[in-house]
């Protein structure tokens, strides 16, 4: 019989997640509906139908838009080709890719462009993996587990540099990056860890509170890769744990041998879902919930402003990481059918007189929502 539930912390909204919803809720303020957004704009089926029923259209593919339609690009990122497409349709872009998965695409471009094959470790399929290898489809190879570090077919002394996607396995992304340095001692690292703040962070959490409870409950989406990821830190501390969209999903027999339930929910799942889980512990007569506090984060991920020459993101966390700036395009709004050459006045930088390499779209000129305060 559960006599106590403990609430990991941190857990739930990661900045950029927040952000990507407040980007279509703006949206639909300023330009009304429908909103068209590509894919869904996180992995999270209660944040899609929410933002579906205030009148956002989410599609698979940018050429199921309509011409001169609003669209946004969901948090996980688009590769180039999509810009592309977008700007051949006349689309009113808003972008609202994570900066930090900005960083990995930054990185990848960089890599490939200096001439190295570029080991991009990530699932196969999912959006993040399939944005970034679009950056330098010709250069990057995928590997997925261990296993194909192993067998990775490349001459030891091959030219090579990794990036990661940011919501995999801390633990098995390791194992992963020792047998690349193993194998390959030049591979090439990059500057700062491409694994998110967010993600490190709650898979750290649900390990400081595997040895208090006896059950975890994970809220997430099947598709959500950082709610995955918590099942099985979990399952890998030898801790049972299930991973579930709502309340309506638990069943009773997880939990009728424990007495201590643990809950964490994944960086696209809102606090409101967790809420309706405690009520359902309630409903069973468990008076004790408590929070297992280890982590306050205090991250701010400043969008990319009209006007202003360096767009920078900074995050940071409490538990004594320095803060980390990396280049931003998250959350910018744009038009596709201005696209052209950066300048100043456009917010660019303003010092390259010819626009991109052929291979890589423009990104065109920035345009501002107005200000609303956050709630």
């Amino acid at each position: 019989m559960v006599k106590r539930v403990l609430l990991a912390s941190p857990r739930g909204y990661c900045a950029g997640v927040e952000r990507a919803v407040e980007t279509v809720e703006q949206a639909l303020e300023h330009y009304g509906a429908p909103v068209y957004v590509r894919k869904q704009i996180v992995h999270n089926i209660h944040v899609v139908r929410d933002l579906e029923a205030r009148g956002a259209i989410f599609v698979d593919e940018e050429t199921e838009v309509p011409v001169g339609a609003t669209l946004v690009y969901s948090a996980h990122g688009v590769a180039p080709s999509v810009y592309e497409n977008s700007a051949r349709r006349s689309h009113n872009v808003i972008d609202a890719t994570c900066p930090l998965v900005t960083k990995v695409h930054v990185q990848a471009r960089r890599y490939a462009d200096e001439g190295y094959t570029i080991v991009l470790i990530g699932h196969a399929g999912h959006e993040e993996v399939v944005g970034t290898t679009g950056e330098a489809p010709d250069s990057t190879v995928l590997v997925q587990t261990v296993e194909e570090a192993e067998s990775l077919d490349l001459p030891s002394d091959a030219k090579l540099a990794y990036v990661t996607q940011t919501t995999l396995s801390v633990d098995e992304t390791g194992d992963i990056i020792r047998v690349l340095r193993r194998r390959f001692p030049h591979i090439r690292a990059p500057r700062k860890e491409d694994i998110c703040y967010a993600t490190s962070n709650r898979q750290w959490a649900v390990k400081e509170m595997l040895s208090e409870i006896d059950v975890l409950l994970v809220i997430g989406s099947r598709n959500s890769s950082n709610s995955n990821r918590l099942v099985e830190t979990a399952r890998a501390g030898g801790v049972l744990a299930y991973l579930i969209d709502d309340e309506t999903e638990i069943e009773e027999s997880w939990v009728a041998d424990a007495e201590i339930v643990g809950i964490t929910s994944g960086a696209s799942a809102p606090e409101k879902l967790v809420a309706r889980v405690c009520d359902w512990f309630r409903a069973c007569g468990v008076e004790r919930i408590e929070a297992f506090r280890m982590v306050d984060e205090d991250v701010t991920l400043s969008n990319t402003i009209a006007g202003a020459s360096h767009p920078r993101v900074t995050t940071s966390s409490c538990w004594g990481r320095a803060a980390r700036s990396y280049p931003s395009s998250g959350g910018r709004a744009f038009a596709a059918r201005r696209a052209g050459p950066a300048s100043k006045e456009a917010g660019g930088r303003g010092t390259r007189k010819a626009g991109p390499p052929p291979h890589r779209p423009a990104r065109p000129p920035l345009v501002q929502f107005p200000s609303r305060p956050r709630r």
